[in-house]
């Protein structure tokens, strides 16, 4: 194509005819904006102020607990492993694998007549020595009447005595022979040193059974009361020794997702010493597991309750926000445009913030879409975290 020089006639021509279609067009698009409805301002508009729909809430005066979080796991009570004291063969076994005892009931026999024959030998022998007890003490009786009618020297009558004596002994070696064939006939038979639920069956009957068998018979485990052992920063520590000299504190366990509440317990106390690695310490509440909802070795979360502090005022936890100054919130005014507010934060208990300054209770705090906020800024509320039901309409008809 042949370029066309604006120095010549035909370049003239088309130069101006360019910039009358540039004109033109720009007349249209200003006319176009004219004729547009809202071009000129208005909600979202360029010449009129933003607005921000935000979800808020009302500062309210309420109790809240002082609650301190761990993670723990369940310990049982009481775990014993039952193991035979003494060396036979398994006869019986009288329980079944996860039953319920209590302390003292059967669990398992040993046979008992290597025992029984040994009592009977042990007897025999104590009845023989008793006997010549017996004519020792009557010659001893015998020689002091003739040592004082001086027929016999002393020290025959010494002797005799000594005689007497090494008998006596040799008596109440037997009766200590007997006491512990008894003892060893008496652990034939084993029964339940604690209450609780039996474990999986070690041994089954005929086998032989030692006392220095490592694994035993059985394990029981006490399930109630239970325990759960569990961590708190060492920062903590003092706090709860001085609300546990007032008197009990309750403790909840949840699930391992912080949502079901388990069960409710009380502290039982504070390990001696702080854990050097992690810079907390361990904790031992005690739960009466009633509905069996632990389990020994079940990891939980621990809510440990202090104090209820009274009469705080209370927003929600999702309305505070922090800067550079420390942490602020925004509240609605009644003509609908945002504040912002330094505050002071007592503390934080789930989802609400206790504030000591900066809040009033009746306040309407922000408590979604802050970030597009300033102070100052026109704001239309609308149902969200933090309002209840009732709020939430009446804030719908205010912004219509």
């Amino acid at each position: 194509m042949a370029k066309i020089s604006p120095f010549t006639p035909a370049g003239r021509v088309f130069v101006c005819a360019c910039l009358a279609l540039m004109m033109s067009g720009c007349g249209h698009t200003s006319a176009d904006s004219k004729q547009r409805p809202g071009g000129g301002g208005g909600k979202g508009g360029r010449g009129g102020p933003m607005v921000i729909p935000v979800a808020v809430a009302k500062a309210e005066v309420k109790d809240l607990p002082v609650v301190l979080n761990g993670l723990g796991s369940v310990d049982a009570y009481n775990t014993v492993t039952v193991k035979s004291r003494i060396d036979g063969q398994l006869i019986e076994v009288a329980f079944k694998e996860g039953q319920e005892v209590k302390q003292g009931d059967l669990l398992a026999v040993i046979d008992p007549r290597p025992y029984e024959v040994q009592l009977s030998q042990a007897q025999a022998t104590l009845f023989k020595d008793q006997a010549a007890l017996k004519d020792a003490r009557l010659n001893m009786e015998r020689f002091q009447q003739l040592y004082k009618e001086g027929v016999i020297p002393k020290q025959q009558y010494d002797t005799q005595t000594s005689m007497e004596a090494q008998l006596d002994g040799a008596v109440r070696a037997d009766q200590a022979q007997v006491d512990n064939v008894k003892l060893n006939l008496a652990y034939t038979r084993i029964t339940a040193p604690v209450s609780g639920r039996v474990g999986l069956r070690q041994i089954d009957v005929g086998n032989m059974v030692h006392a220095a068998d490592p694994s035993g018979l059985l394990v029981i485990t006490q399930l109630q009361p239970i325990a759960v052992i569990f961590s708190l920063p060492q920062d903590n520590l003092q706090a709860v020794a001085q609300h546990m000299r007032r008197g009990k504190l309750q403790v909840e366990a949840f699930s391992r997702d912080d949502r079901n509440k388990l069960a409710t317990g009380t502290l039982l106390t504070i390990d001696n010493q702080i854990d050097v690695t992690t810079g907390t310490g361990k904790l031992k509440a005690v739960f009466d597991n009633r509905d069996r909802s632990l389990w020994p070795n079940q990891f939980v979360n621990v809510h440990l309750q202090l104090e209820v502090r009274k009469n705080n005022t209370v927003v929600p936890a999702a309305a505070i926000q922090r800067g550079p100054n420390g942490s602020y919130v925004f509240t609605v005014k009644p003509d609908n445009t945002a504040e912002m507010h330094p505050v002071t934060v007592a503390f934080t208990e789930g989802n609400f913030s206790a504030i000591t300054q900066g809040v009033r209770p009746g306040d309407r705090v922000v408590t979604d879409g802050q970030d597009k906020l300033q102070p100052g800024t026109r704001v239309e509320i609308r149902g969200g975290a933090g309002q209840r039901p009732e709020q939430a309409q009446t804030n719908e008809g205010q912004a219509q």
